[in-house]
This record gives structure tokens, C-alpha cells and sequence, in this order.
């Protein structure tokens, strides 16, 4: 679709200018205390229920997802959770345990309802504004607290709260190489000047970064913990690009899959993928015409509910609007009605 170039908020020169600064920000203070171990010592992975039948054991993955105690985090991270209760352990599926990584400090209501480590967010000031860090921060955290050797998951799906499963997802990692989903908008060869500050001309080509961001990706937790484990602690999450100049620095290359995830509403069917993000509004007429950019007569925007979760049994699209988009509106539906409690105060 025409529009899909524009689709993004902030220019991909304008997310590595942010980079830069965030990249020597937080690389001080983060080395330094990344070796340490969290208040609480180490913990065990969470998360637990039965597999997929006949899945095999070396090729399951932990599904990590990193979330704040702001009610906005908070609704998305229980539609996700319930989805992904709900493939784990359907056929095709190697999704094994979770944890949500809540990096507010402190315990929320949805500890009951969802496997969840506390971890510290940054201390003050440290973010100096792009409160995003606290993400790579709370990865640093898991990795020290989590008692990884015992879990029997290999790997590890980094993944995002507007994330939905629409289908049982398999792991699409080959091997030792982690799979990734290839974003339309990282280009790295058209941003070669910036990304020269970090990727430096003996460690060869800018076509050897990746176009991936660090969500969704599979990865084996060896590499976690060790091949990216020193970048991760400040890159992760800080944008697109900087995840991918840390793999490629390591020499990790990503099996690209642009099966693993669409995102309505320049994606138009769910046939063939695994995952709904649904980052982006969706905005049309009453005749199912895109209005993206401009409030539709029928709508849904996740930022259309900071304050309060969307309602149980959202008004479905008009006809004319794409498979995606329905579908994912009554994968919402499905959810809010079946979760408990959904519209008690958390």
C-alpha cells in the first residue's frame, strides 16, 4: 500500500540520532552494574502447563515479555498472555514457559493471573527521557535472576505486549541461528553513514546488519547470555537498528521470516503467520475505506485506551475492511470475554 511508507512515526535517521545518545547514556552505568546480582537472587524461570503434543523438547522457547504496571501495559500484557495460553499447547506449537519482566520495581495485580518477575527500572534521570531503556535494563536483570539452566526451554522468544498468536507458533530458529522478522523500514544500506559509528569498516559490509528489530525473535538463550550478552545490556530495545548492529557485531546472522508477524493495517490477511502487532491504529469509513492519519468513523487504536482497557465486545469492522483487521478485533473480543475480572481496577 502507498501509504505504508509513512506509516512510521519517527524517520529511521531520526531513531539513530536517538540511538547515539542513548548509546553513551547508558553504557556506563549499565556495564557496571549488569554483573551484579538483582535484590532478590537468582530465580527460576516461570511460567508452566502442558506442551504440544510430540514437541520436541530441544526445540521449545521461552516466551520473555517485558511490561510496565501502567494499566496501558497492563490490558495488552493479558490479551497476549491469554493467547498465548491458548496456542501453547495446540499442535505445531513449541512454545514453552513465560514471563512477563515487569521492570516497575514492584509487584502489580496481575501477579496472580500471570507468571511475572519484578525487576528494578532505571533510576532516575538515568533514561534521560527515553523511558524505552528500562526495557534492555530489565532483560540484564531476567537473565542474572533467572535460574535459565533449569528450564528446559533452549530458547528464547523476545516479545512485546500488542503481540497476539494467532496460530501455534513453531520455533523458526535453525540451529544457532535465531529467527527474526524483517521490518520494512530498517535499511541499513541507506543509513550507512550513522551506522558506520557503530559498525566499523573491518567488520565488512552495512548489508551484513540485519533489517530486524530484537521483537519477535527467537534466539537460543546461549546467545543470550553470552555472544550478545555485553550489547544487549544497552541496545536492546533502545531502537531497530541498535539490536541489529549488536548481532551483527557478534556475527550472529537471523533467519528472516516475514511469516512471524503482520501488522495491521498494511497487512490484509492472517493466513500463513503466527503473530498480530497491532502497533498501528486502524482508521476507516462505514464503506471499509483506510483513513489512516485521520480518525475513522470506525476505529481501533490501542493509544485509544491509555486510561482504561477496551470495553468486552468491541464493534466489529465494516464490510470492506481486511481479514487482519477483523480478525483481530475478534481475537480481542474472544480474550476480554473470557479473562476474569477484565474491567476490575489492577
Amino acid at each position: 500500500m502507498s501509504g505504508r511508507k509513512n506509516a512510521g512515526k519517527a524517520s529511521p535517521c531520526l531513531l539513530l540520532l536517538i540511538s547515539v545518545g542513548c548509546f553513551f547514556a547508558t553504557y556506563n552505568f549499565l556495564t557496571m552494574v549488569a554483573h551484579g546480582r538483582g535484590r532478590d537472587g537468582p530465580r527460576k524461570m516461570l511460567g508452566g502447563g502442558a506442551f504440544a503434543a510430540g514437541s520436541d523438547p530441544s526445540k521449545r522457547f521461552h516466551v520473555a515479555l517485558t511490561a510496565t504496571d501502567a494499566l496501558y501495559s497492563q490490558w495488552q500484557s493479558r490479551i497476549m498472555y491469554y493467547w498465548y495460553r491458548e496456542m501453547r499447547s495446540r499442535p505445531g506449537s513449541d512454545m514453552g514457559g513465560f514471563t512477563r519482566i515487569l521492570h516497575s520495581g514492584k509487584p502489580d495485580g496481575l501477579m496472580d493471573e500471570i507468571p511475572t518477575l519484578v525487576v528494578d527500572p532505571l533510576p532516575e534521570g538515568t533514561d534521560r527521557g527515553y523511558i524505552v531503556l528500562n526495557r534492555p535494563w530489565a532483560f540484564v536483570q531476567w537473565l542474572k535472576k533467572a535460574d535459565i539452566k533449569e528450564e528446559i526451554c533452549s530458547y528464547v522468544l523476545m516479545a512485546e505486549p500488542d503481540h497476539v498468536f494467532v496460530r501455534p507458533l513453531p520455533n523458526l530458529a535453525r540451529g544457532d541461528e535465531p529467527a527474526a522478522f524483517p521490518f520494512f523500514y530498517i535499511k541499513p544500506t541507506e543509513n550507512e553513514k550513522i551506522l558506520r559509528k557503530f559498525f566499523p569498516e573491518e567488520k565488512g559490509p552495512v548489508s551484513k546488519i540485519d533489517p530486524i528489530g530484537n521483537s519477535p525473535v527467537i534466539i537460543k538463550k546461549l546467545h543470550l547470555d553470552l555472544n550478545l550478552y555485553t550489547l544487549i545490556s544497552y541496545c536492546i530495545h533502545v531502537n531497530r537498528y541498535a539490536y541489529a548492529v549488536a548481532s551483527a557485531l557478534h556475527g550472529v546472522h537471523h533467519n528472516l521470516r516475514k511469516d512471524f508477524m503482520i501488522q495491521p493495517p498494511w497487512d490484509l490477511k492472517t493466513e500463513g503467520t503466527f503473530i498480530i502487532h497491532y502497533t498501528y491504529g486502524c482508521d476507516y469509513t462505514l464503506k471499509g475505506e483506510l483513513t489512516y492519519g485521520k480518525i475513522g468513523e470506525w476505529r481501533f487504536d490501542k493509544r485509544s485506551y491509555l486510561r482504561s482497557p477496551p470495553p468486552r465486545n468491541l464493534t466489529l469492522p465494516p464490510p470492506g475492511v481486511p481479514e487482519s483487521v477483523a480478525t483481530l478485533v475478534k481475537m480481542v473480543n474472544e480474550a476480554t470475554a473470557n479473562i476474569p475480572g477484565w474491567d476490575e481496577e489492577r
